[in-house]
């Protein structure tokens, strides 16, 4: 059995964050592995309590897991603090970990903020040149690349930016685009594009750590990036579709609606 691994935060409601990531590697038939950064009091309305792992602790459990069960892949999500994100790329680098997928989740879908102001810089100094790709939504791809996005030309503008950021590829997800949901896969200087179905819902809580684990899946399975994205896409479409609601906000996804 392939072997995932999620480093990310803890959401209670179980929507987003690690808990989406494990039932992801689930649906998947993957064995999922978690290193969790941070403890998060949230549901469908909001985040209202953030407790940061200690650095040591995220050491831990890094050593823990490549010394008994190591990855075939690895999804990061959300990273608050600096002293965690550099422990993470150490450990990343001593172990050698590939097919590594980073989110850069600086804000939730209710729209509360994950990342401390001063992480984000060393994000993109130490765990974006480690990624063989990351994951920006538009107002993440915008806030990274300070280029605002309005159109699939403004997309393929920040995408081209992003790529001198890291030495692996960039997904800009366009789900919050108006007049599309296309997503653009930009690899080694050329722009893949990816249809999207814009579905009608309010219930996308998680969407984007689905996504990233998803397609961390399909790189542990021995896909190539192109084919991983892709797969990682329908099964999110197919796990919107699905209709689940639950909760008084922004509910979830049903990760494991082809069971």
């Amino acid at each position: 059995m392939k072997k995932v691994l999620t480093i990310a935060g803890s959401d209670s409601s179980g929507g987003a964050g690690v808990q989406a990531d494990l039932k992801t590697f689930c649906a998947h038939k993957l064995y999922g592995m978690s290193v969790i950064c941070a403890v998060t009091a949230q549901n469908t309305c909001g985040v209202t309590d953030v407790h940061n792992i200690p650095a040591v602790t995220v050491a831990n459990q890094l050593d823990a897991v490549f010394t008994d069960i190591f990855p075939d892949a690895v999804k990061i999500g959300m990273v608050s603090v600096p002293e965690n994100i550099r422990v993470i790329a150490d450990k990343l680098t001593q172990y050698q970990a590939e097919n590594i997928v980073l989110d850069p989740v600086m804000i939730s879908t209710s729209g509360c903020r994950l990342m401390e102001p001063e992480a984000e810089q060393t994000l993109i100094d130490f765990l974006f040149p480690l990624a063989a790709l990351i994951t920006p939504n538009i107002s993440e791809a915008e806030h990274l690349s300070g280029i605002s996005i309005h159109s699939k030309e403004d997309m393929l503008s920040a995408a081209e930016k992003l790529s001198t950021m890291t030495n692996g590829a960039v997904l800009v997800k366009g789900g919050h685009l108006c007049g599309c949901a296309d997503d653009l896969l930009y690899q080694n200087g050329k722009p893949h594009w990816y249809t999207g179905q814009r579905i009608e819902t309010k219930n996308t809580h998680g969407t984007g750590c689905t996504l990233s684990s998803a397609i961390a899946c399909g790189l542990a399975n021995g896909l190539c990036l192109s084919d991983a994205v892709k797969n990682a896409k329908d099964y999110v479409a197919g796990a919107l579709k699905d209709g689940l609601n639950l909760g008084k906000g922004c509910g979830p996804l049903n990760h494991l609606y082809q069971l």
